[in-house]
């Protein structure tokens, strides 16, 4: 199998978790679909693969930091969607998921990848959902697998030195 990007291997260790939002579940069931599909993709067996179902995208941070403080997980995919409606709400839940997310990869140094869609409508959001814009939830486990094995081989280069 080749390299993520150019990028060595995911670490083998650990397990996946992939935190979906169950708010525009009609979205959000296919940004898992493309989540699955990249793990497997790059060999992650589904034995390894957890997919925990929150209420909405507010929720995704809460628990993604339980997930990083168990240590059970090397990689986690956050997958939600946010689409703008006539009040700051959308503001608010796609700025905290954002903030709570990032915070949860900083503060553990854990892969975190942002699979929440922030759109305008509907049909945007079913165009990255496996639309003509791909998939946005492929695209997250994508980038969380690659920053996994960035950070193995900083923890590797780190022992050598």
């Amino acid at each position: 199998m080749a390299d993520i990007q150019g990028l060595p291997r995911a670490p083998r260790t650990g397990r996946v978790a992939v935190v979906v939002s169950r708010y525009n579940e009609l979205i959000t069931a296919r940004l898992l679909d493309g989540a699955r599909q990249c793990l497997r993709e790059h060999e992650v067996p589904d034995t390894r693969v957890d997919v925990i179902w929150v209420p909405g995208a507010f929720e995704l941070p809460v628990v993604a930091e339980a997930a990083a403080v168990n240590g059970r997980y090397s990689v986690i995919v956050a997958l939600g969607c946010v689409i703008r409606g006539e009040t700051p709400h959308f503001d608010i839940v796609a700025g905290e998921a954002g903030r709570g997310l990032a915070n949860v990869a900083l503060a553990h140094r854990v892969a975190v990848g942002f699979g929440v869609l922030t759109t305008e409508s509907l049909e945007q959001a079913q165009e990255r959902a496996g639309g003509a814009a791909g998939n946005k939830g492929y695209e997250a486990a994508e980038a969380a697998l690659a920053t996994a094995a960035v950070l193995a081989e900083l923890t590797r280069a780190a022992r050598r030195d």
